[in-house]
Protein backbone atom coordinates (compact mmCIF):
# COMPACT_ATOMS: atom_id res chain seq x y z
CA UNK A 1 0.00 0.00 0.00
CA UNK A 2 3.48 2.13 1.03
CA UNK A 3 4.50 1.65 -2.64
CA UNK A 4 1.42 2.61 -4.70
CA UNK A 5 0.81 5.77 -2.14
CA UNK A 6 4.40 6.38 -3.51
CA UNK A 7 4.43 6.06 -6.81
CA UNK A 8 1.08 7.84 -6.95
CA UNK A 9 3.03 10.96 -5.58
CA UNK A 10 5.76 10.27 -7.97
CA UNK A 11 3.42 10.64 -10.81
CA UNK A 12 1.65 13.71 -9.20
CA UNK A 13 5.06 15.58 -9.00
CA UNK A 14 6.23 14.46 -12.56
CA UNK A 15 2.32 15.54 -14.01
CA UNK A 16 2.43 18.81 -12.34
CA UNK A 17 6.42 19.57 -13.07
CA UNK A 18 5.27 19.19 -17.13
CA UNK A 19 2.47 21.63 -16.32
CA UNK A 20 4.26 23.97 -14.60
CA UNK A 21 5.93 27.01 -16.71
CA UNK A 22 8.60 29.14 -16.67
CA UNK A 23 7.26 32.72 -17.20
CA UNK A 24 9.22 36.27 -17.24
CA UNK A 25 6.68 39.13 -16.04
CA UNK A 26 8.28 42.49 -17.36
CA UNK A 27 6.84 45.13 -15.49
CA UNK A 28 8.91 48.41 -15.89
CA UNK A 29 6.68 50.95 -15.59
CA UNK A 30 6.85 52.79 -12.36
CA UNK A 31 3.62 53.60 -11.67
CA UNK A 32 1.82 51.88 -8.77
CA UNK A 33 -1.68 51.55 -9.86
CA UNK A 34 -0.49 50.18 -12.92
CA UNK A 35 1.51 47.37 -11.03
CA UNK A 36 -1.40 46.67 -8.83
CA UNK A 37 -3.53 45.35 -11.43
CA UNK A 38 -0.84 42.47 -11.93
CA UNK A 39 -0.39 41.60 -8.33
CA UNK A 40 -3.60 39.55 -7.92
CA UNK A 41 -2.86 37.39 -11.84
CA UNK A 42 1.23 37.45 -11.11
CA UNK A 43 -0.09 35.75 -7.14
CA UNK A 44 -2.58 33.57 -9.25
CA UNK A 45 0.17 32.18 -11.69
CA UNK A 46 2.37 31.10 -9.08
CA UNK A 47 -0.06 29.58 -6.70
CA UNK A 48 -1.31 27.31 -9.89
CA UNK A 49 2.62 25.97 -9.61
CA UNK A 50 4.25 28.25 -12.60
CA UNK A 51 7.48 29.23 -11.92
CA UNK A 52 8.14 33.30 -12.26
CA UNK A 53 10.65 35.80 -12.10
CA UNK A 54 9.21 39.62 -12.03
CA UNK A 55 11.24 42.17 -13.53
CA UNK A 56 9.48 45.37 -11.32
CA UNK A 57 9.90 48.18 -9.17
CA UNK A 58 7.79 46.78 -7.01
CA UNK A 59 9.32 43.57 -4.71
CA UNK A 60 7.28 41.79 -2.86
CA UNK A 61 7.26 42.18 0.62
CA UNK A 62 6.18 39.14 1.72
CA UNK A 63 7.93 35.49 0.38
CA UNK A 64 5.43 33.39 -1.50
CA UNK A 65 6.30 30.21 -3.53
CA UNK A 66 7.16 29.95 -7.20
CA UNK A 67 8.09 34.35 -7.36
CA UNK A 68 10.92 35.58 -7.65
CA UNK A 69 11.74 39.36 -7.78
CA UNK A 70 14.14 41.05 -9.88
CA UNK A 71 13.95 44.61 -8.25
CA UNK A 72 14.44 47.87 -9.98
CA UNK A 73 13.20 49.75 -6.68
CA UNK A 74 15.01 53.61 -6.32
CA UNK A 75 16.02 53.55 -9.72
CA UNK A 76 13.21 55.80 -10.40
CA UNK A 77 11.26 58.43 -8.76
CA UNK A 78 7.52 56.73 -8.21
CA UNK A 79 5.50 59.53 -9.77
CA UNK A 80 3.14 61.24 -7.10
CA UNK A 81 1.87 65.01 -6.56
CA UNK A 82 -0.08 67.69 -8.19
CA UNK A 83 -0.51 66.93 -12.03
CA UNK A 84 -2.09 69.33 -14.54
CA UNK A 85 -5.70 70.78 -14.02
CA UNK A 86 -6.37 72.07 -17.44
CA UNK A 87 -7.53 69.74 -20.20
CA UNK A 88 -6.36 70.82 -23.70
CA UNK A 89 -5.04 69.75 -26.92
CA UNK A 90 -1.64 70.82 -26.04
CA UNK A 91 -2.08 69.10 -22.78
CA UNK A 92 -2.65 65.90 -24.11
CA UNK A 93 0.67 65.95 -26.47
CA UNK A 94 2.75 67.34 -23.20
CA UNK A 95 1.82 64.25 -21.12
CA UNK A 96 2.18 61.97 -24.43
CA UNK A 97 5.83 63.68 -24.13
CA UNK A 98 5.92 62.38 -21.03
CA UNK A 99 4.54 59.23 -20.75
CA UNK A 100 6.83 58.06 -23.86
CA UNK A 101 9.83 59.71 -22.57
CA UNK A 102 9.42 57.66 -19.27
CA UNK A 103 9.24 54.29 -21.63
CA UNK A 104 12.79 55.34 -22.85
CA UNK A 105 14.13 55.67 -19.44
CA UNK A 106 12.37 52.32 -18.03
CA UNK A 107 13.83 50.51 -21.50
CA UNK A 108 17.24 52.13 -20.21
CA UNK A 109 17.19 51.22 -16.61
CA UNK A 110 15.98 47.55 -17.44
CA UNK A 111 18.90 46.42 -19.63
CA UNK A 112 21.06 48.39 -17.44
CA UNK A 113 20.20 45.96 -14.64
CA UNK A 114 22.59 42.94 -13.61
CA UNK A 115 20.16 40.63 -12.76
CA UNK A 116 18.54 41.24 -15.86
CA UNK A 117 21.73 40.80 -17.88
CA UNK A 118 21.99 37.96 -16.34
CA UNK A 119 18.77 36.23 -18.03
CA UNK A 120 20.29 36.59 -21.78
CA UNK A 121 24.32 35.74 -21.03
CA UNK A 122 22.90 33.14 -18.82
CA UNK A 123 20.40 31.61 -21.28
CA UNK A 124 17.84 31.20 -19.15
CA UNK A 125 14.59 29.25 -20.52
CA UNK A 126 11.39 31.09 -20.37
CA UNK A 127 8.34 29.74 -21.79
CA UNK A 128 6.30 32.25 -21.65
CA UNK A 129 7.06 36.19 -21.11
CA UNK A 130 4.57 38.32 -19.56
CA UNK A 131 4.61 42.16 -20.39
CA UNK A 132 2.21 45.66 -19.87
CA UNK A 133 1.89 47.62 -22.87
CA UNK A 134 2.02 51.14 -21.73
CA UNK A 135 5.26 53.43 -22.64
CA UNK A 136 7.23 51.46 -24.43
CA UNK A 137 7.61 47.77 -26.37
CA UNK A 138 11.33 47.31 -25.04
CA UNK A 139 10.40 44.37 -23.00
CA UNK A 140 10.14 42.57 -26.56
CA UNK A 141 13.09 42.82 -27.56
CA UNK A 142 14.56 40.67 -24.36
CA UNK A 143 11.48 38.10 -25.43
CA UNK A 144 13.31 37.69 -28.22
CA UNK A 145 16.64 37.47 -27.12
CA UNK A 146 15.15 34.58 -25.04
CA UNK A 147 13.14 33.09 -27.56
CA UNK A 148 9.72 33.35 -25.28
CA UNK A 149 6.16 34.04 -26.92
CA UNK A 150 5.00 36.44 -25.45
CA UNK A 151 1.64 37.73 -23.60
CA UNK A 152 1.11 41.71 -23.24
CA UNK A 153 -1.28 43.17 -20.39
CA UNK A 154 -3.29 46.44 -20.58
CA UNK A 155 -4.75 48.40 -17.62
CA UNK A 156 -6.46 51.10 -19.77
CA UNK A 157 -7.87 51.54 -23.23
CA UNK A 158 -6.60 51.05 -26.07
CA UNK A 159 -3.17 54.03 -27.42
CA UNK A 160 -3.35 54.97 -30.63
CA UNK A 161 -0.15 53.06 -32.17
CA UNK A 162 -1.76 49.80 -30.65
CA UNK A 163 -4.67 49.76 -33.31
CA UNK A 164 -2.54 49.24 -35.96
CA UNK A 165 -0.66 46.58 -34.25
CA UNK A 166 -3.60 44.47 -33.52
CA UNK A 167 -5.37 44.87 -36.66
CA UNK A 168 -8.06 47.26 -35.40
CA UNK A 169 -9.96 49.56 -37.01
CA UNK A 170 -9.85 53.88 -35.98
CA UNK A 171 -12.94 55.32 -37.05
CA UNK A 172 -13.35 58.71 -35.15
CA UNK A 173 -16.55 58.48 -36.13
CA UNK A 174 -17.42 55.82 -33.23
CA UNK A 175 -14.05 54.27 -31.93
CA UNK A 176 -13.05 55.98 -28.35
CA UNK A 177 -9.58 58.10 -28.20
CA UNK A 178 -8.35 57.26 -25.32
CA UNK A 179 -7.29 60.75 -23.87
CA UNK A 180 -10.80 63.00 -24.82
CA UNK A 181 -14.34 62.69 -24.52
CA UNK A 182 -16.47 60.61 -26.68
CA UNK A 183 -19.63 61.27 -26.23
CA UNK A 184 -20.39 64.12 -28.65
CA UNK A 185 -19.25 62.89 -32.32
CA UNK A 186 -18.96 66.63 -33.66
CA UNK A 187 -17.12 67.37 -36.77
CA UNK A 188 -14.64 68.79 -34.46
CA UNK A 189 -14.57 66.65 -32.22
CA UNK A 190 -13.65 63.74 -35.25
CA UNK A 191 -10.99 66.43 -36.32
CA UNK A 192 -9.60 66.20 -32.93
CA UNK A 193 -9.30 62.84 -32.71
CA UNK A 194 -8.30 62.05 -36.24
CA UNK A 195 -5.57 64.53 -35.82
CA UNK A 196 -4.33 63.18 -32.03
CA UNK A 197 -4.72 59.94 -33.56
CA UNK A 198 -1.92 60.00 -36.13
CA UNK A 199 -0.35 62.61 -34.41
CA UNK A 200 0.57 60.35 -31.38
CA UNK A 201 0.89 57.27 -33.50
CA UNK A 202 4.19 59.30 -35.05
CA UNK A 203 5.37 60.24 -31.70
CA UNK A 204 5.27 56.64 -30.42
CA UNK A 205 7.70 55.57 -33.61
CA UNK A 206 10.32 58.27 -32.49
CA UNK A 207 9.80 56.56 -28.95
CA UNK A 208 10.20 53.18 -30.27
CA UNK A 209 13.17 54.16 -32.45
CA UNK A 210 14.97 55.25 -29.22
CA UNK A 211 14.38 51.96 -27.86
CA UNK A 212 15.35 49.83 -30.80
CA UNK A 213 19.10 52.17 -30.28
CA UNK A 214 18.83 50.83 -26.66
CA UNK A 215 18.48 47.27 -27.40
CA UNK A 216 20.98 47.49 -30.37
CA UNK A 217 23.90 48.48 -27.44
CA UNK A 218 23.06 44.57 -26.05
CA UNK A 219 21.86 42.77 -29.03
CA UNK A 220 20.40 42.81 -32.40
CA UNK A 221 16.70 42.28 -32.41
CA UNK A 222 14.53 42.66 -35.52
CA UNK A 223 12.48 45.55 -35.80
CA UNK A 224 9.69 46.52 -32.64
CA UNK A 225 7.39 46.90 -34.77
CA UNK A 226 7.17 44.15 -36.25
CA UNK A 227 7.80 42.22 -33.19
CA UNK A 228 5.03 43.71 -31.43
CA UNK A 229 3.08 42.04 -34.43
CA UNK A 230 3.89 39.09 -33.41
CA UNK A 231 2.49 39.10 -29.78
CA UNK A 232 0.28 36.26 -29.10
CA UNK A 233 -2.05 37.36 -27.05
CA UNK A 234 -3.22 40.84 -25.19
CA UNK A 235 -5.44 40.55 -22.18
CA UNK A 236 -7.65 43.80 -22.07
CA UNK A 237 -8.73 45.04 -18.55
CA UNK A 238 -12.23 45.68 -19.92
CA UNK A 239 -15.41 44.46 -20.36
CA UNK A 240 -18.73 45.83 -22.30
CA UNK A 241 -21.28 46.54 -19.99
CA UNK A 242 -18.90 49.05 -18.58
CA UNK A 243 -16.68 50.34 -21.79
CA UNK A 244 -18.88 49.55 -24.35
CA UNK A 245 -19.09 47.44 -27.46
CA UNK A 246 -15.87 47.06 -29.88
CA UNK A 247 -14.59 45.64 -32.81
CA UNK A 248 -11.82 43.02 -31.46
CA UNK A 249 -9.76 40.50 -33.29
CA UNK A 250 -9.52 37.02 -31.60
CA UNK A 251 -5.78 37.82 -29.73
CA UNK A 252 -7.55 40.35 -27.98
CA UNK A 253 -9.18 39.09 -25.05
CA UNK A 254 -11.45 40.83 -22.71
CA UNK A 255 -10.10 40.21 -18.58
CA UNK A 256 -12.13 43.10 -17.43
CA UNK A 257 -11.75 43.43 -13.35
CA UNK A 258 -9.69 40.36 -12.80
CA UNK A 259 -7.63 42.62 -10.74
CA UNK A 260 -10.04 42.68 -8.02
CA UNK A 261 -9.31 41.02 -5.19
CA UNK A 262 -12.59 39.39 -2.81
CA UNK A 263 -12.95 42.19 -0.09
CA UNK A 264 -11.30 41.72 3.38
CA UNK A 265 -12.29 43.35 6.42
CA UNK A 266 -11.96 47.30 7.28
CA UNK A 267 -9.90 48.53 9.92
CA UNK A 268 -11.63 48.49 13.06
CA UNK A 269 -11.79 52.56 12.98
CA UNK A 270 -13.02 52.70 9.57
CA UNK A 271 -16.04 49.80 10.55
CA UNK A 272 -16.94 51.57 13.51
CA UNK A 273 -17.41 54.90 11.56
CA UNK A 274 -18.91 53.59 8.70
CA UNK A 275 -21.27 51.22 10.38
CA UNK A 276 -22.29 53.62 12.56
CA UNK A 277 -23.25 56.15 9.55
CA UNK A 278 -26.66 55.74 9.54
CA UNK A 279 -27.58 57.34 6.11
CA UNK A 280 -24.41 56.09 4.77
CA UNK A 281 -21.10 56.76 3.38
CA UNK A 282 -19.90 58.54 0.27
CA UNK A 283 -16.64 57.99 -0.21
CA UNK A 284 -14.24 60.60 -2.02
CA UNK A 285 -10.84 59.62 -3.90
CA UNK A 286 -8.67 61.32 -6.46
CA UNK A 287 -6.10 58.69 -7.13
CA UNK A 288 -2.78 58.46 -6.43
CA UNK A 289 -1.27 61.69 -9.23
CA UNK A 290 -4.22 63.81 -8.10
CA UNK A 291 -3.29 66.20 -4.99
CA UNK A 292 -6.42 68.26 -3.49
CA UNK A 293 -3.46 71.01 -2.88
CA UNK A 294 -3.80 71.71 -6.73
CA UNK A 295 -7.46 72.64 -6.40
CA UNK A 296 -8.40 76.22 -6.72
CA UNK A 297 -9.53 76.98 -2.84
CA UNK A 298 -12.97 77.93 -4.32
CA UNK A 299 -13.17 74.56 -5.73
CA UNK A 300 -12.40 72.87 -2.64
CA UNK A 301 -14.98 75.28 -0.50
CA UNK A 302 -18.04 73.58 -3.10
CA UNK A 303 -17.28 70.14 -2.48
CA UNK A 304 -16.43 70.92 1.29
CA UNK A 305 -20.06 73.21 1.32
CA UNK A 306 -22.47 70.22 -0.85
CA UNK A 307 -20.55 67.92 1.51
CA UNK A 308 -22.33 69.75 4.39
CA UNK A 309 -25.69 69.71 3.45
CA UNK A 310 -25.91 66.03 2.44
CA UNK A 311 -27.21 63.45 5.41
CA UNK A 312 -24.16 60.84 4.71
CA UNK A 313 -21.30 61.08 6.20
CA UNK A 314 -17.50 60.97 4.12
CA UNK A 315 -14.93 58.71 4.14
CA UNK A 316 -11.65 60.96 2.22
CA UNK A 317 -8.78 59.82 0.71
CA UNK A 318 -6.94 63.13 1.17
CA UNK A 319 -3.46 63.57 -0.61
CA UNK A 320 -3.17 67.29 0.72
CA UNK A 321 -0.84 68.30 3.33
CA UNK A 322 -3.30 68.78 6.69
CA UNK A 323 -7.17 68.14 6.52
CA UNK A 324 -8.97 71.22 7.59
CA UNK A 325 -12.89 70.02 7.15
CA UNK A 326 -15.56 68.48 9.75
CA UNK A 327 -13.70 65.64 11.52
CA UNK A 328 -17.12 64.53 12.77
CA UNK A 329 -18.20 65.04 9.10
CA UNK A 330 -15.52 63.50 7.54
CA UNK A 331 -13.31 60.99 8.15
CA UNK A 332 -9.74 61.53 5.88
CA UNK A 333 -6.49 59.20 5.17
CA UNK A 334 -3.88 59.54 2.78
CA UNK A 335 -4.27 55.62 2.54
CA UNK A 336 -8.01 53.73 2.25
CA UNK A 337 -8.71 50.22 1.53
CA UNK A 338 -10.74 51.22 -1.49
CA UNK A 339 -11.87 47.81 -2.54
CA UNK A 340 -12.83 46.87 0.71
CA UNK A 341 -14.47 50.11 1.11
CA UNK A 342 -16.53 50.18 -1.87
CA UNK A 343 -17.50 46.30 -0.98
CA UNK A 344 -19.26 47.37 2.00
CA UNK A 345 -23.02 47.63 1.65
CA UNK A 346 -22.91 51.31 3.46
CA UNK A 347 -21.03 52.83 0.87
CA UNK A 348 -23.92 54.80 -1.18
CA UNK A 349 -21.69 56.99 -3.64
CA UNK A 350 -18.32 56.90 -4.57
CA UNK A 351 -17.34 60.87 -6.01
CA UNK A 352 -13.60 59.92 -8.34
CA UNK A 353 -11.21 61.27 -10.82
CA UNK A 354 -12.72 58.42 -12.75
CA UNK A 355 -9.77 56.24 -12.74
CA UNK A 356 -10.41 53.01 -15.10
CA UNK A 357 -9.65 51.04 -11.82
CA UNK A 358 -11.56 53.10 -9.81
CA UNK A 359 -14.77 52.47 -12.34
CA UNK A 360 -13.89 48.79 -12.32
CA UNK A 361 -14.11 48.66 -8.38
CA UNK A 362 -17.54 50.75 -8.58
CA UNK A 363 -19.29 48.67 -11.18
CA UNK A 364 -17.47 44.90 -9.66
CA UNK A 365 -19.50 46.20 -5.96
CA UNK A 366 -22.51 48.02 -7.61
CA UNK A 367 -21.21 51.65 -5.92
CA UNK A 368 -23.04 54.42 -8.01
CA UNK A 369 -20.08 57.34 -9.18
CA UNK A 370 -19.53 60.93 -9.69
CA UNK A 371 -16.88 61.30 -12.22
CA UNK A 372 -14.70 64.72 -12.10
CA UNK A 373 -12.56 63.52 -15.05
CA UNK A 374 -8.91 65.40 -15.25
CA UNK A 375 -6.26 64.07 -17.14
CA UNK A 376 -4.93 60.49 -19.45
CA UNK A 377 -7.48 58.28 -19.66
CA UNK A 378 -10.09 60.28 -17.61
CA UNK A 379 -12.32 61.82 -19.77
CA UNK A 380 -12.80 58.61 -21.88
CA UNK A 381 -13.25 56.59 -18.64
CA UNK A 382 -16.12 59.13 -17.07
CA UNK A 383 -17.81 58.76 -20.42
CA UNK A 384 -18.08 55.15 -20.20
CA UNK A 385 -19.54 56.05 -16.41
CA UNK A 386 -22.53 58.13 -17.98
CA UNK A 387 -23.27 56.00 -20.47
CA UNK A 388 -23.13 52.48 -18.99
CA UNK A 389 -25.51 53.90 -16.10
CA UNK A 390 -22.89 53.47 -13.49
CA UNK A 391 -23.13 57.22 -12.67
CA UNK A 392 -22.63 60.95 -13.76
CA UNK A 393 -19.76 63.33 -14.47
CA UNK A 394 -19.21 66.42 -13.69
CA UNK A 395 -16.16 69.07 -15.29
CA UNK A 396 -14.07 70.61 -12.83
CA UNK A 397 -14.50 74.05 -14.65
CA UNK A 398 -17.96 73.64 -14.08
CA UNK A 399 -17.64 72.47 -10.40
CA UNK A 400 -19.88 74.27 -8.04
CA UNK A 401 -21.61 73.50 -4.61
CA UNK A 402 -25.03 73.66 -6.48
CA UNK A 403 -23.95 71.49 -9.68
CA UNK A 404 -22.17 69.09 -7.11
CA UNK A 405 -25.27 68.83 -4.80
CA UNK A 406 -27.64 67.78 -7.68
CA UNK A 407 -25.03 65.44 -8.82
CA UNK A 408 -25.13 63.47 -5.56
CA UNK A 409 -28.69 63.70 -5.18
CA UNK A 410 -28.92 61.93 -8.58
CA UNK A 411 -26.65 59.31 -7.36
CA UNK A 412 -27.71 58.81 -3.70
CA UNK A 413 -31.66 58.45 -5.12
CA UNK A 414 -33.17 55.01 -4.49
CA UNK A 415 -33.77 53.81 -7.81
CA UNK A 416 -30.32 55.21 -9.47
CA UNK A 417 -28.55 52.83 -6.48
CA UNK A 418 -31.06 49.86 -7.31
CA UNK A 419 -30.29 50.34 -11.67
CA UNK A 420 -26.61 50.23 -10.71
CA UNK A 421 -26.60 46.75 -8.27
CA UNK A 422 -28.58 45.70 -11.31
CA UNK A 423 -25.49 46.87 -13.73
CA UNK A 424 -23.19 45.65 -11.60
CA UNK A 425 -24.97 42.01 -11.31
CA UNK A 426 -24.65 41.74 -15.45
CA UNK A 427 -20.86 43.07 -15.27
CA UNK A 428 -20.23 39.80 -13.04
CA UNK A 429 -22.64 37.60 -15.01
CA UNK A 430 -19.87 35.78 -17.22
CA UNK A 431 -19.13 31.96 -18.30
CA UNK A 432 -15.97 32.05 -16.75
CA UNK A 433 -14.22 34.78 -13.92
CA UNK A 434 -11.88 37.36 -15.49
CA UNK A 435 -9.49 35.92 -13.75
CA UNK A 436 -10.09 32.14 -14.52
CA UNK A 437 -9.70 33.52 -18.25
CA UNK A 438 -6.77 35.60 -17.97
CA UNK A 439 -5.33 32.70 -16.26
CA UNK A 440 -6.11 29.90 -19.01
CA UNK A 441 -4.98 31.96 -22.12
CA UNK A 442 -1.38 33.03 -20.58
CA UNK A 443 -1.54 29.25 -20.23
CA UNK A 444 -2.88 28.64 -23.79
CA UNK A 445 -0.22 30.80 -25.21
CA UNK A 446 2.49 28.85 -23.91
CA UNK A 447 1.54 25.73 -24.33
CA UNK A 448 0.02 25.88 -27.88
CA UNK A 449 2.08 26.75 -30.71
CA UNK A 450 -0.67 29.15 -33.02
CA UNK A 451 -1.64 32.31 -33.79
CA UNK A 452 -4.39 34.34 -33.39
CA UNK A 453 -3.29 36.89 -35.02
CA UNK A 454 -5.90 39.61 -37.47
CA UNK A 455 -4.59 39.46 -41.18
CA UNK A 456 -5.68 43.09 -41.17
CA UNK A 457 -2.45 43.31 -38.69
CA UNK A 458 -0.17 42.51 -41.58
CA UNK A 459 -1.37 44.01 -45.25
CA UNK A 460 0.53 47.23 -46.48
CA UNK A 461 -1.51 50.33 -45.88
CA UNK A 462 -2.47 50.70 -49.49
CA UNK A 463 -4.63 47.45 -49.32
CA UNK A 464 -5.82 48.00 -45.91
CA UNK A 465 -7.73 51.32 -47.19
CA UNK A 466 -8.50 49.37 -50.02
CA UNK A 467 -6.29 52.34 -52.26
CA UNK A 468 -5.38 49.56 -55.02
CA UNK A 469 -9.25 48.20 -55.41
CA UNK A 470 -10.56 52.08 -55.73
CA UNK A 471 -7.50 52.48 -58.04
CA UNK A 472 -8.42 49.77 -60.31
CA UNK A 473 -12.11 50.20 -60.29
CA UNK A 474 -11.74 53.92 -60.90
CA UNK A 475 -9.35 53.08 -63.84
CA UNK A 476 -12.20 50.75 -65.10
CA UNK A 477 -15.06 53.29 -65.00
CA UNK A 478 -12.36 55.77 -66.31
CA UNK A 479 -11.63 53.91 -69.33
CA UNK A 480 -15.36 52.99 -69.77
CA UNK A 481 -16.21 57.02 -69.40
CA UNK A 482 -13.51 57.60 -72.00
CA UNK A 483 -14.77 55.03 -74.38
CA UNK A 484 -18.20 55.85 -74.07
CA UNK A 485 -17.29 59.71 -74.22
CA UNK A 486 -15.47 58.59 -77.89
CA UNK A 487 -18.26 56.42 -79.03
CA UNK A 488 -20.82 59.54 -78.50
CA UNK A 489 -18.32 61.99 -79.84
CA UNK A 490 -18.13 59.57 -83.36
CA UNK A 491 -21.68 59.28 -83.30
CA UNK A 492 -22.08 63.27 -83.03
CA UNK A 493 -20.01 63.71 -85.31
CA UNK A 494 -21.01 60.97 -87.77
CA UNK A 495 -24.53 62.66 -87.58
CA UNK A 496 -23.86 66.32 -87.84
CA UNK A 497 -22.47 64.96 -91.67
CA UNK A 498 -25.79 63.18 -91.65
CA UNK A 499 -27.60 66.20 -91.30
CA UNK A 500 -24.98 68.64 -93.34
CA UNK A 501 -25.61 65.47 -96.05
CA UNK A 502 -29.36 66.07 -96.12
CA UNK A 503 -29.14 69.61 -95.73
CA UNK A 504 -26.81 69.52 -98.66
CA UNK A 505 -28.81 67.66 -101.36
CA UNK A 506 -32.20 69.27 -99.97
CA UNK A 507 -30.65 72.76 -101.26
CA UNK A 508 -29.34 70.98 -104.76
Amino acid sequence: MVTVRFLFLVILCQWKSVESLNILGIFVYEGPSHFFVFKQYLEKLAEKGHNLTVISHFPREEVIPNYHDISLAGTIKIPQGAMPMERSFWTIIKITDYILAAGNNDCKVMLENESVQELWKSKRKFDLVIMEHFTSDCGLGLAYKLDAPVVQLKTSDFTPWQYGTFGIPFNPSYAPFIMTSNLKSSVYKRVEKTILHHLLIFKYMNAQKVDQETLGKYFDIPPLEQLSREVKFLLLNHNFVLTGSRLLPSNVIEVGGYHVAPPKPLPADIQKYVEESKNGVIYISFGTLLNEASLPEYKMKAILDALAELPQRVVWKWNGQIFSGDRNKIYAAKWLPQNDLLAHPNVHAFFSHSGHLSAIEAIFHGVPMIAMPVLGDQPAIADCVERSGLGVQIALNELTKDELLNKFRTVLASDFRARVKSLSRAYSARPASAMSSAIFWTEFAAQHNVSARHPAADVPLHQYLCLDVIAVIGTFITICILILWKVLNLLLSFTRKFINLNVKNKRD
